[in-house]
């Protein structure tokens, strides 16, 4: 029986996990974890009979413990107790922490020798090269998860990139994709927090707007596939059928199209090399109609633009990069500032720490990491 593990259990990507292996049967779960919804944590754990739930959050431990009381799943709580449980033995293990707080827990599945399923973006954003090197080093494989990302994976179907001229992921366009560009600075946390398509979490959903999630993916695509900056494009899909393309050398065009449904991209991941069926509906291209496209405007969307700098820069960019987005975030949904002035956080932030010894050389370990993601933080907040 396959050992699996799901770290971010009780968010939008664990919960279309669980929903997958509920539907499916025949695993062995080892370990699940989640922030600070104890009660389904709790749940999750008693459902799969997982051998241990964690809590990111030290002060719930206690409440974690009562919650699973009587069930023999084991308890744990904390930073340190999420890299301990990625540590234990498994085949195959789901990352999808939000946030660069997902990046010691996948560092030690990739340790294990693990299959690592990634939907934690900020991880390849922050840290691309250092996640390369534990795969290899440790005979892992890291698989993505990221609806774009699957999608690119298999549209390459193992091909060389020597055969591939660019590849094009799509983007909705978020909540304000058609709004007037003036009242953009007015948009509240409300209005941001809701998808025209896809059912995620409130950060994800935020960042989709803004367009700093695209801007994300394209870093990722860059690190996971090892293409060129120049190789990537992005274009603006509202219907979000097509989630990426690639075009060969030739001029020919392979696309992933399908429903936008995370569980189709967890599916692929979970049961690779294998395709299996998987509970989403199927596509009905007479019934669609029609699909759209057009090209980003990047006054809209400044993350785009951010986001090749970023590229271009290498080094430590990305983790001060994803660390400025993380705060200015934070700082949007607390009321701190309006909608458009994230970006600029954002920019300041890597202009400042630019200067800084060490900005353009990859980390060699991961407290590098986590040292110019707590500078960035800093600045970003300042």
């Amino acid at each position: 029986m396959r050992r699996i593990s799901i770290f971010g259990a009780t968010g939008s990507v664990g919960e279309n996990c669980v929903d997958l292996i509920r539907q499916a049967g025949g695993y062995d779960v080892v370990a699940v974890t989640g922030g600070r919804n104890v009660e389904r944590l709790a749940r999750t754990a008693r459902e799969l009979r997982a051998e241990i739930a964690v809590t990111a959050h030290d002060d719930l431990l206690d409440p974690l413990r009562d919650a699973l009381a009587g069930s023999g799943v084991e308890v744990a709580a904390g930073a340190q107790a999420l890299i301990e449980a990625a540590g234990r033995p498994a085949d195959w293990v789901l990352s999808a922490i939000v946030g660069s707080a997902g990046l010691a827990p996948g560092l030690a599945a990739l340790a294990q020798g693990n299959i690592l399923a990634l939907a934690n973006k900020e991880s390849l954003v922050c840290a691309g090269p250092l996640l390369r090197r534990v795969a290899a080093k440790d005979g892992a494989t890291i698989l993505p998860v990221d609806s774009e990302h699957s999608a690119i994976f298999q549209a390459l179907g193992g091909e060389s990139l020597d055969g591939v001229k660019d590849v094009t992921i799509t983007a909705s366009g978020g909540a304000f994709r058609d709004w007037p560009l003036e009242r953009l600075a007015a948009a509240t946390v409300a209005e941001a927090s809701t998808h025209p398509n896809w059912a995620m979490g409130q950060r994800i959903t935020i960042d989709s707007a803004s367009m700093f999630n695209k801007a994300m993916e394209v870093i990722e695509a860059k690190e996971f596939f090892g293409l060129r900056a120049d190789q990537i494009r992005v274009l603006v899909h509202p219907e979000s059928i097509i989630h990426a393309m690639v075009r060969h050398v030739d001029g020919g065009v392979i696309a992933h199209l399908g429903a936008p449904d995370m569980r189709h991209a967890i599916g692929f991941a979970l049961n690779w090399p294998r395709r299996q069926p998987l509970p989403v509906a199927a596509l009905d291209l007479a019934k669609q109609g029609s699909l759209t496209f057009r090209e980003p405007d990047e006054t809209r969307w400044p993350a785009l633009r951010l986001a090749r700098e970023v590229m271009a820069a290498g080094g430590m960019a990305g983790a001060v990069f994803n660390a400025a987005k993380e705060q200015a975030l934070d700082d949007f949904i607390a009321g701190r500032i309006g909608f458009t002035q994230m970006a600029p956080r954002v920019e300041e932030t890597l202009a400042a720490l630019s200067a800084k010894p060490g900005f353009a050389d990859d980390a060699g370990d991961l407290e590098t990491v986590l040292d110019w993601d707590r500078a960035a933080r800093q600045k970003a907040a300042a």
